[in-house]
This record gives structure tokens, sequence and C-alpha cells, in this order.
């Protein structure tokens, strides 16, 4: 069950990188090729939403049919695993939102960068008429 959130760990540890690399100031030649190697990793990278979209489910449905421990009757090594379980899914969830988060802000700043690429060339034809 721990290799879902590794997997997730790290690719949410890679898009950070990746973020940080489109955002960082480059040459407009080089930020050209990095937009451009990054759009033809996103479709594939898509995938990282519906499995984090699934683990939210999941996390969900663990929540509504977990065994509260709220009364007496708990001792208190089940009262620490119930409290263990329920840190462990907040972080999870955090760790699916900033998946999802992660990959629509990679997303945007490749569609605005080739926006204005767009734009650049066609200030470019009309100084050339």
């Amino acid at each position: 069950m721990a290799l879902q959130w590794l997997i997730l760990s790290y690719v949410v540890a890679v898009e950070v990188v990746i973020t940080l690399v489109l955002t960082l100031p480059y040459p407009m030649l080089l930020k050209k090729r990095v937009v451009q190697l990054v759009s033809l990793i996103l479709q594939p990278a898509a995938s990282i939403v519906a499995f984090a979209g699934f683990q939210l489910l999941d996390i969900y449905w663990k929540a509504e049919h977990r065994l509260s421990c709220s009364s007496e009757v708990c001792t208190a090594t089940e009262r620490d695993r119930y409290e263990k379980s329920i840190y462990k899914a907040q972080r999870n969830v955090v760790l699916c939102a900033a998946g999802i988060l992660l990959y629509w802000c990679i997303y945007r700043i490749c569609k605005f960068n080739k926006d204005l690429e767009r734009l650049e060339a066609t200030e470019k034809r009309f100084k050339e008429e």
C-alpha cells in the first residue's frame, strides 16, 4: 500500500523540479526548447491527475468506513493507531492535491509560453509587412 504513495511523492517532487526549471529566467532559445520538451511530457503525464483523483476517492472511502475510536472502550494503543491513520490520510490528501495543482501549474506555464511565442511571431510578421 505504501508503494503508491512513494510513487506519488516522487512524481510530485519531479513536478516541483519541472516547475522550477520552467520559471527560471533563461535565454529565449533555451526557454523555447525547455517548454517544447516539457510539453511533450505533459500528455502522458496527465495520468497523474487520474491517479491522484483515484487516491483521493480511496482516502474518502476509507475515512467514511473507518472505525471511530472516541469512546472510553478504546485502549491507548488503539487510539494512537487511529490518530496515526488520520494524520497519514491528511498527509496523503495534501500530496494528492499538490500533484494535481502542480500538474495544472506546469500546463498553464507551458501554455503561457507557447501563446507568448505565437504572439511574438505574429508581431514580428506584422513588423516585416
